[in-house]
Order: structure tokens, then C-alpha cells, then sequence
């Protein structure tokens, strides 16, 4: 641990915009006062309106960072992105337990970008219930879970716990839901005032999230937090990239 801050890793994509993938989520580390640690598996060429195209990396490359890093940093949680499809995130999964299997994992399931282009490998969704078991979380929008569902045929939260958010609802907009232990928890908007649309959103909620579970906080009180955060990053400015602030 670096003086009181604990370490947190995200294994995720690079946008060049800055406001979703690895940037936006060592930006939101360093202001919920945790050390931030990165492994790229993914390149894009985007703005904060458009993705045009992906480079995955190589798996053996990501495999190597997050070794290297875990054994070099003692790493308390993780927030997985982008990911190619159930295979790449299960050899990531793995390789984190393998050098620290206290280490929380949060992964936020990007299927496809809000400009539908297409991330992850929907053929492979089926292979993902082996995989599950071993999250502490995901986050899944509203449209994210209903795929994620339909190609399980099951409930996600059978599985692991779930935070459905709530920003692309038409019923119950802003509410977001965790369902962990059988338990259904409706997490309510802190704030009435008009939250403007914001590229990046899931993935500084998500790494929030992970931020407060690398300091201790249970799964529940660490949603709620991450909820906050979240709010002053969807008002902080009228345009698709949000400023951080907390």
C-alpha cells in the first residue's frame, strides 16, 4: 500500500477522448483517494459521440501486465471494461485470483458502445455462467441486462450480485437496483436536478464503485457512494464529456 491509499487496477480500454475506458477511470481513482493502476485491452480511435474503430491486445500482453502489476502492488479491487468476449475475461479472472484472490472484481459489461459499435462477442455470452460465479459485481445498463439475460436464460443475480443501472430506463429512470443474496435494493437519485447525458458514464460509475470496496466498504454502502460520485459527474457541464470532482 502507498502511504493510505490502496490500490486499485482497471482492466480496460484506451480512449483517446479521455471520458470513458482507462483515462476516465484513473481520473475517478485519483479523486476518490486510491491508487490507480491500468492494463490496456483495447485501443480505439473515438470522440466522445463516435467509436471508429478497436484494436484488441494481444490476451498474452493484458495476462502479463495484470501479472506484473499484482505482484509488484498490492491490488484490494478490480474494475474490468472492455473485454473481447468470455474467454479474455475469464483468463483475466483467473489471473487475478491466481496473484490475489481477496482482490473484489467489478466488471462492467460494455457490450456495444452508446453509437452501436459492437465490443464484446455475443456468441460467447452463453459461456459467461463459469465466469460469473467468480465477479463480485457487474454493472449492466438496463438494455445490457436484458441481452445479458435473454442469452443466459436465467437471472444474472443466480450467478452474482447486480447493479442494473437505471439511466436508460423509461420507468423508474435515475433508480438504480441491486440484487445481491436473494435481496432487491433500490438505490434512489441524490440529486432532483436535470442530469445531462455523458459519454463514459458506466465505466466511472463502475470504477467508483470499485474505489470504495478497495477501502472497505460493503457491496451496498459502496454502490450508494458510487451513486454520488456519479451525480456530480452527470451535472458537472452540458456537454458529453464530464468533469471530475468530489
Amino acid at each position: 500500500m502507498q502511504g493510505e491509499r490502496p490500490f486499485v487496477m482497471s482492466i480496460a480500454g484506451y480512449d483517446p477522448s479521455g471520458g470513458a475506458g482507462l483515462l476516465a477511470d484513473i481520473k475517478t481513482f485519483e479523486q476518490l483517494k486510491v491508487q490507480g493502476l491500468g492494463v490496456c485491452t483495447a485501443i480505439t480511435i473515438q470522440t466522445a459521440s463516435q467509436c471508429l474503430s478497436l484494436n484488441w491486445q494481444p490476451l498474452e500482453e493484458v495476462l502479463t501486465a495484470i501479472k506484473v502489476l499484482m505482484k509488484n502492488y498490492h491490488v484490494e479491487a478490480v474494475k474490468i471494461g472492455v473485454v473481447k468476449n468470455t474467454e479474455f475475461l475469464s483468463e483475466i479472472i483467473k489471473t487475478i485470483q491466481l496473484n490475489n484472490s481477496e482482490a473484489k472484481v467489478v466488471w462492467d459489461p460494455v457490450l456495444k458502445s452508446t453509437s452501436e459499435f459492437s465490443f464484446f462477442d455475443l456468441n460467447t455470452i452463453s459461456e459467461l455462467k463459469n465466469v460469473l460465479a467468480e465477479i463480485d459485481l457487474i454493472t449492466p445498463n438496463y438494455h445490457e441486462y436484458q441481452v445479458l439475460k435473454e442469452n443466459l436464460f436465467e437471472n444474472l443475480e443466480n450467478y452474482c450480485p447486480v447493479l442494473i443501472k437505471g439511466g436508460h430506463r423509461k420507468d423508474q429512470l435515475g433508480i438504480d437496483i441491486l440484487m445481491e443474496n436473494g435481496k432487491e435494493i433500490s438505490i434512489q437519485p441524490n440529486n432532483e436536478t436535470y442530469f445531462y447525458p455523458k459519454h463514459g458514464s458506466g465505466c466511472v460509475l463502475s470504477s467508483a464503485i470499485a474505489s470504495h470496496l478497495a477501502k472497505g466498504e460493503n457491496l451496498e454502502h459502496a454502490c450508494k457512494k458510487g451513486k454520488l460520485y456519479i451525480e456530480k459527474f452527470l451535472i458537472s457541464n452540458s456537454t458529453l464529456l464530464g468533469f471530475h470532482s468530489n
